[in-house]
Protein backbone atom coordinates (compact mmCIF):
# COMPACT_ATOMS: atom_id res chain seq x y z
CA UNK A 1 0.00 0.00 0.00
CA UNK A 2 1.29 3.46 -0.91
CA UNK A 3 1.71 6.24 1.63
CA UNK A 4 -1.07 8.87 1.62
CA UNK A 5 -0.47 12.31 0.19
CA UNK A 6 1.09 14.21 3.09
CA UNK A 7 -0.80 17.47 2.52
CA UNK A 8 -4.12 15.62 2.29
CA UNK A 9 -3.20 13.63 5.41
CA UNK A 10 -2.47 16.80 7.41
CA UNK A 11 -5.60 18.62 6.24
CA UNK A 12 -7.87 15.67 7.03
CA UNK A 13 -6.32 15.29 10.49
CA UNK A 14 -6.79 19.01 11.18
CA UNK A 15 -10.45 18.81 10.15
CA UNK A 16 -11.41 16.09 12.66
CA UNK A 17 -13.23 17.01 15.86
CA UNK A 18 -10.14 16.34 17.97
CA UNK A 19 -7.95 18.15 15.45
CA UNK A 20 -10.07 21.28 15.65
CA UNK A 21 -10.28 21.06 19.45
CA UNK A 22 -6.56 20.80 20.24
CA UNK A 23 -5.61 23.36 17.59
CA UNK A 24 -8.12 25.89 18.89
CA UNK A 25 -6.98 25.27 22.47
CA UNK A 26 -3.34 25.63 21.46
CA UNK A 27 -3.96 29.00 19.79
CA UNK A 28 -6.06 30.18 22.75
CA UNK A 29 -3.30 29.25 25.22
CA UNK A 30 -0.71 31.03 23.08
CA UNK A 31 -2.74 34.22 23.60
CA UNK A 32 -2.06 35.52 20.10
CA UNK A 33 -2.90 39.23 19.99
CA UNK A 34 -3.22 42.09 17.54
CA UNK A 35 0.19 43.22 16.32
CA UNK A 36 2.07 40.05 17.25
CA UNK A 37 4.62 38.35 15.03
CA UNK A 38 3.68 34.65 15.02
CA UNK A 39 5.74 31.78 13.65
CA UNK A 40 4.26 28.48 12.47
CA UNK A 41 7.35 26.26 12.23
CA UNK A 42 6.68 23.37 9.88
CA UNK A 43 3.44 24.93 8.67
CA UNK A 44 2.74 22.22 6.07
CA UNK A 45 -0.12 23.15 3.71
CA UNK A 46 -0.95 26.16 5.89
CA UNK A 47 -4.11 24.91 7.55
CA UNK A 48 -3.48 27.02 10.68
CA UNK A 49 -2.21 30.19 9.01
CA UNK A 50 -5.61 31.87 8.35
CA UNK A 51 -6.60 31.47 12.01
CA UNK A 52 -3.33 32.98 13.18
CA UNK A 53 -3.66 35.82 10.65
CA UNK A 54 -7.10 36.65 12.00
CA UNK A 55 -5.71 36.84 15.53
CA UNK A 56 -2.78 39.16 14.70
CA UNK A 57 -5.01 41.58 12.79
CA UNK A 58 -3.95 44.28 10.37
CA UNK A 59 -0.81 45.22 12.31
CA UNK A 60 0.64 41.77 12.99
CA UNK A 61 2.58 39.26 10.92
CA UNK A 62 2.34 35.50 10.52
CA UNK A 63 5.37 33.61 9.22
CA UNK A 64 4.89 30.06 7.93
CA UNK A 65 8.05 27.99 7.41
CA UNK A 66 8.32 24.61 5.70
CA UNK A 67 10.99 22.84 3.66
CA UNK A 68 8.63 20.95 1.32
CA UNK A 69 7.93 22.86 -1.94
CA UNK A 70 4.58 21.11 -2.41
CA UNK A 71 3.47 22.11 1.09
CA UNK A 72 4.67 25.67 0.53
CA UNK A 73 2.68 25.91 -2.71
CA UNK A 74 -0.51 24.95 -0.90
CA UNK A 75 0.25 27.31 1.97
CA UNK A 76 0.78 30.19 -0.46
CA UNK A 77 -2.46 29.42 -2.26
CA UNK A 78 -4.38 29.18 1.02
CA UNK A 79 -3.07 32.58 2.17
CA UNK A 80 -2.77 34.52 -1.11
CA UNK A 81 -5.44 37.01 0.01
CA UNK A 82 -3.87 37.47 3.45
CA UNK A 83 -1.18 40.17 3.04
CA UNK A 84 0.09 39.80 6.63
CA UNK A 85 1.15 36.17 6.04
CA UNK A 86 4.70 35.41 4.85
CA UNK A 87 5.60 31.95 3.55
CA UNK A 88 9.30 31.05 3.78
CA UNK A 89 11.13 27.96 2.62
CA UNK A 90 13.37 26.59 5.34
CA UNK A 91 14.04 23.86 7.89
CA UNK A 92 12.93 23.94 11.50
CA UNK A 93 16.53 23.04 12.38
CA UNK A 94 17.74 26.25 10.72
CA UNK A 95 14.82 28.66 10.78
CA UNK A 96 14.97 31.55 8.26
CA UNK A 97 13.93 33.99 11.00
CA UNK A 98 15.99 36.67 12.74
CA UNK A 99 16.97 36.24 16.38
CA UNK A 100 14.52 37.59 18.94
CA UNK A 101 11.82 38.75 16.50
CA UNK A 102 8.91 36.40 17.27
CA UNK A 103 6.19 36.99 19.91
CA UNK A 104 4.42 33.64 19.53
CA UNK A 105 5.48 30.36 17.91
CA UNK A 106 4.02 26.93 17.40
CA UNK A 107 5.28 23.60 16.10
CA UNK A 108 2.63 20.93 15.59
CA UNK A 109 3.33 17.25 14.86
CA UNK A 110 6.74 18.04 13.37
CA UNK A 111 9.24 17.13 16.10
CA UNK A 112 8.43 13.42 15.75
CA UNK A 113 9.87 13.56 12.22
CA UNK A 114 12.95 15.80 12.49
CA UNK A 115 16.52 14.60 12.98
CA UNK A 116 16.96 16.38 16.32
CA UNK A 117 13.93 17.67 18.28
CA UNK A 118 16.17 19.39 20.84
CA UNK A 119 17.88 21.35 18.06
CA UNK A 120 14.50 22.44 16.70
CA UNK A 121 13.51 23.75 20.13
CA UNK A 122 16.83 25.58 20.38
CA UNK A 123 15.92 27.30 17.11
CA UNK A 124 12.56 28.36 18.55
CA UNK A 125 14.36 29.77 21.58
CA UNK A 126 16.72 31.70 19.30
CA UNK A 127 13.99 33.40 17.25
CA UNK A 128 11.59 34.27 20.09
CA UNK A 129 11.70 37.43 22.21
CA UNK A 130 11.90 37.41 26.02
CA UNK A 131 8.32 37.02 27.23
CA UNK A 132 7.23 35.10 24.12
CA UNK A 133 5.04 32.01 24.26
CA UNK A 134 5.63 28.78 22.36
CA UNK A 135 3.15 25.97 21.73
CA UNK A 136 4.19 22.36 21.04
CA UNK A 137 1.92 19.46 20.07
CA UNK A 138 3.07 15.88 19.41
CA UNK A 139 1.64 12.35 19.66
CA UNK A 140 2.96 9.59 21.87
CA UNK A 141 2.64 6.53 19.66
CA UNK A 142 3.38 4.12 22.52
CA UNK A 143 -0.20 4.91 23.59
CA UNK A 144 -1.70 3.67 20.32
CA UNK A 145 -4.37 1.03 21.00
CA UNK A 146 -6.35 -0.90 18.40
CA UNK A 147 -9.16 -3.13 19.62
CA UNK A 148 -9.09 -6.67 18.23
CA UNK A 149 -9.72 -10.15 19.58
CA UNK A 150 -6.10 -10.90 18.74
CA UNK A 151 -4.74 -8.52 21.36
CA UNK A 152 -1.14 -9.66 21.00
CA UNK A 153 -1.07 -8.72 17.32
CA UNK A 154 -2.47 -5.30 18.20
CA UNK A 155 0.43 -4.93 20.62
CA UNK A 156 2.89 -6.03 17.93
CA UNK A 157 1.42 -3.41 15.62
CA UNK A 158 1.92 -0.66 18.21
CA UNK A 159 5.47 -1.79 18.97
CA UNK A 160 6.31 -1.87 15.26
CA UNK A 161 4.84 1.63 14.76
CA UNK A 162 6.86 2.99 17.68
CA UNK A 163 10.13 1.28 16.80
CA UNK A 164 10.15 1.43 13.00
CA UNK A 165 7.54 3.78 11.51
CA UNK A 166 7.92 7.09 13.39
CA UNK A 167 11.40 8.51 14.00
CA UNK A 168 10.70 9.97 17.46
CA UNK A 169 7.53 8.09 18.32
CA UNK A 170 7.40 9.02 22.01
CA UNK A 171 8.44 12.68 21.78
CA UNK A 172 5.01 13.77 23.02
CA UNK A 173 5.73 12.60 26.57
CA UNK A 174 9.12 14.37 26.47
CA UNK A 175 7.94 17.82 25.34
CA UNK A 176 7.96 19.46 28.77
CA UNK A 177 11.43 18.12 29.60
CA UNK A 178 12.85 19.11 26.23
CA UNK A 179 11.29 22.56 26.46
CA UNK A 180 12.88 23.19 29.86
CA UNK A 181 16.27 22.06 28.57
CA UNK A 182 15.92 24.52 25.68
CA UNK A 183 15.48 27.36 28.17
CA UNK A 184 11.69 27.69 28.22
CA UNK A 185 9.43 27.77 31.26
CA UNK A 186 6.58 25.24 31.03
CA UNK A 187 3.18 26.82 31.69
CA UNK A 188 0.71 24.10 30.70
CA UNK A 189 0.75 20.41 29.77
CA UNK A 190 -2.41 18.93 28.27
CA UNK A 191 -3.38 15.59 26.75
CA UNK A 192 -6.04 14.82 24.15
CA UNK A 193 -7.16 11.37 23.07
CA UNK A 194 -8.31 11.10 19.46
CA UNK A 195 -10.79 8.23 19.21
CA UNK A 196 -11.49 6.45 15.92
CA UNK A 197 -14.74 4.55 15.41
CA UNK A 198 -14.51 4.38 11.62
CA UNK A 199 -12.02 1.79 10.38
CA UNK A 200 -11.42 3.52 7.03
CA UNK A 201 -10.60 6.83 8.68
CA UNK A 202 -8.35 5.05 11.17
CA UNK A 203 -6.63 3.19 8.35
CA UNK A 204 -5.93 6.51 6.59
CA UNK A 205 -4.62 8.23 9.72
CA UNK A 206 -2.87 5.36 11.48
CA UNK A 207 -1.71 3.34 8.48
CA UNK A 208 -3.24 0.13 9.79
CA UNK A 209 -3.01 -1.90 6.60
CA UNK A 210 0.13 -0.24 5.23
CA UNK A 211 2.13 -0.61 8.42
CA UNK A 212 0.91 -4.14 9.07
CA UNK A 213 2.15 -5.14 5.61
CA UNK A 214 5.50 -3.53 6.46
CA UNK A 215 5.61 -5.43 9.76
CA UNK A 216 4.89 -8.67 7.90
CA UNK A 217 7.61 -7.95 5.33
CA UNK A 218 10.09 -7.25 8.16
CA UNK A 219 9.25 -10.55 9.88
CA UNK A 220 7.60 -9.08 13.00
CA UNK A 221 4.36 -11.00 12.45
CA UNK A 222 3.37 -13.92 10.24
CA UNK A 223 1.52 -13.10 6.99
CA UNK A 224 -1.61 -15.11 7.78
CA UNK A 225 -1.88 -13.78 11.32
CA UNK A 226 -1.23 -10.16 10.34
CA UNK A 227 -3.70 -10.13 7.47
CA UNK A 228 -6.31 -11.93 9.54
CA UNK A 229 -5.88 -9.23 12.22
CA UNK A 230 -6.33 -6.43 9.69
CA UNK A 231 -9.39 -8.08 8.11
CA UNK A 232 -10.99 -8.53 11.54
CA UNK A 233 -10.95 -4.77 12.16
CA UNK A 234 -13.78 -4.32 9.64
CA UNK A 235 -15.97 -6.90 11.36
CA UNK A 236 -18.23 -5.31 13.97
CA UNK A 237 -17.62 -2.25 16.12
CA UNK A 238 -14.21 -0.62 15.72
CA UNK A 239 -12.11 1.31 18.24
CA UNK A 240 -8.64 2.82 18.17
CA UNK A 241 -7.03 5.74 19.99
CA UNK A 242 -3.75 7.40 20.93
CA UNK A 243 -2.62 10.32 23.10
CA UNK A 244 -1.65 13.74 21.76
CA UNK A 245 0.33 15.95 24.15
CA UNK A 246 0.24 19.77 24.04
CA UNK A 247 2.75 21.91 25.92
CA UNK A 248 2.67 25.70 26.18
CA UNK A 249 5.81 27.38 27.46
CA UNK A 250 7.24 30.86 27.94
CA UNK A 251 10.56 32.38 26.86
Amino acid sequence: MSRPDQADYMLRAAATDVGRLYKRQLVDLLDVREGHTVLDAGCGPGSDLPTLAERVGATGTVVGVDRDPAMLAQARERTRELPRVEIREGDVLDLPVDRGTVDRAKIDRVLMHVDDPAAALAQLHRVTRPGARVGLAEPDWDTLVVDAEDLETSRVFTRYTTAHVVRHATVGRSLARLAERAGFGVEAVLAHTPVFRDVEEADHTLGLGRNMEAAIAAGHVGPERGRRWFASLSQGAFFASFTLVTVVCSR
